[in-house]
């Protein structure tokens, strides 16, 4: 009894020495400091700020073939739309023009006969609305915001007139769990799957990489450390590291992004441990496999980099992809994070997300423990 109690001692010991050399490692790494403190600003700030689905100020001309008293009123309702900065002419040509040479995004002809349409009994106004297709998504947005511009003038000039609103139907939306709709509230979330992907894979894979070309890695398992002993010593540190930035990420999205956050941080600690225990173990089974930088640098990216931006959710939606890809998402646990993490600060924790998510990422960090341990033993042999 007293020998078991002595070699788990030396085993916390031999543990901690461990910790404390890559701690130390880390510190005095210009390249660790980069990767762990200096990107995830820069990607945040990048993701909060520059990548915006919300497509506002859009260059719109309006050709006018009509001067009636209704058209000035139809190009105040444009003027005063947040969506649209207004380009107006009498001269559809011109406009046209700016239309080929990206100098606007959409042209919205007004017809000759646009007043008599109007003032027509039972008549409906006919605007013709042309798109850039070039930019599918902002052209379905100049088409969307222009039909809703349209049609709130047409109930305002109903009023006005005294006549009925040509519009059959009232829709009256709701929105849950993002009722601004703003994509940043859940672009800035799904970018710290990005940020824990970039610490917990690339780093460790290009840091232990380094190990196994300098020599150090051989000369540490000719000591009398265990295997266990070695990988953990290698993750814990990392773990640590990433764990500061997740907090770091969520103050953030939270304080200067303003994105809600309706979970609890409990949830946030427990899911983004799993996911980064699977990114360290990614790191370190492709650094083991490689022992060199610059593969391990580049399998990093193509493993966890790459499927955490594409595959995962974080931007484009799963469901419209091709069946083929949504399966291949199942593969990567980016995907799993990023919609464990959008539940959290948008939703709540929704229990029944949150334990089918956690479920795999546990398993996936099993599986990748398990297979640095045997082939960091068959290295051995």
């Amino acid at each position: 009894m007293p020998m078991i109690m002595n070699r788990q001692a030396s085993g916390w010991l031999r543990l901690r020495a461990l910790i404390r050399k890559e701690a130390i490692q880390i510190i005095s790494d210009p390249s660790s400091i980069l990767i762990a403190f200096v990107l995830p600003v820069l990607l945040l700030f990048l993701y909060g700020y520059a990548v915006s689905l919300d497509s506002t100020k859009i260059k719109v001309g309006l050709a006018l073939e009509d001067r009636s008293t209704d058209v000035e009123s139809l190009i105040a309702a444009f003027r005063n739309s947040p969506y649209f900065i207004l380009s107006v002419s009498f001269s559809r040509r011109e406009l046209e023009r700016d239309l080929v040479a990206g100098r606007i995004r959409g042209l919205v002809v007004v017809p000759a006969d646009f007043s008599r349409q109007r003032n027509w009994q039972g008549g409906r106004p006919a605007l013709q609305v042309i798109a850039d297709g070039s930019e599918p998504t902002t052209a379905n947005f100049v088409q969307n915001y222009v039909q809703g511009v349209a049609e709130l003038w047409l109930q305002q000039r109903a009023m006005e007139t005294g006549r009925p609103a040509p519009v059959p139907v009232t829709v009256e939306p709701q929105m849950w769990f993002n009722p601004s709709r703003e994509s940043k509230n859940y672009i800035v979330p799904g970018s710290i799957a990005i940020i824990i992907t970039m610490i917990g894979t690339l780093l460790t894979a290009m840091v232990v990489a380094r190990e196994w070309e300098r020599g150090t890695m051989e000369a540490m398992m000719a000591t009398p450390v265990r295997i266990q002993e070695i990988i953990l010593g290698k993750l814990l540190p990392y773990f640590g590291l990433g764990l500061g930035s997740m907090l770091f990420c969520t103050l953030a999205a939270t304080f200067i992004f303003q994105a809600p956050f309706r979970g609890s941080f409990v949830s946030l600690f427990l899911f983004t441990s799993l996911f980064l225990f699977t990114c360290l173990g990614i790191g370190l089974l492709v650094s083991t496999l490689a022992k060199s930088q610059f593969v391990a640098g580049q399998f990093a990216l193509v493993l966890g980099f790459l499927p955490a931006v594409q595959l995962s959710g974080f931007i484009f939606e799963i469901s419209s992809m091709p069946p083929i890809i949504q399966g291949l998402t199942y593969l990567f646990p980016a995907r799993y994070f990023v919609q464990g993490l959008q539940s959290i600060f948008l939703a709540g924790d929704v229990m029944s997300i949150l334990t089918l998510n956690g479920a795999v990422l546990a398993g996936f960090s099993a599986l990748f423990f398990l297979l640095n341990a045997r082939v960091t033993r068959k290295r051995l042999e």
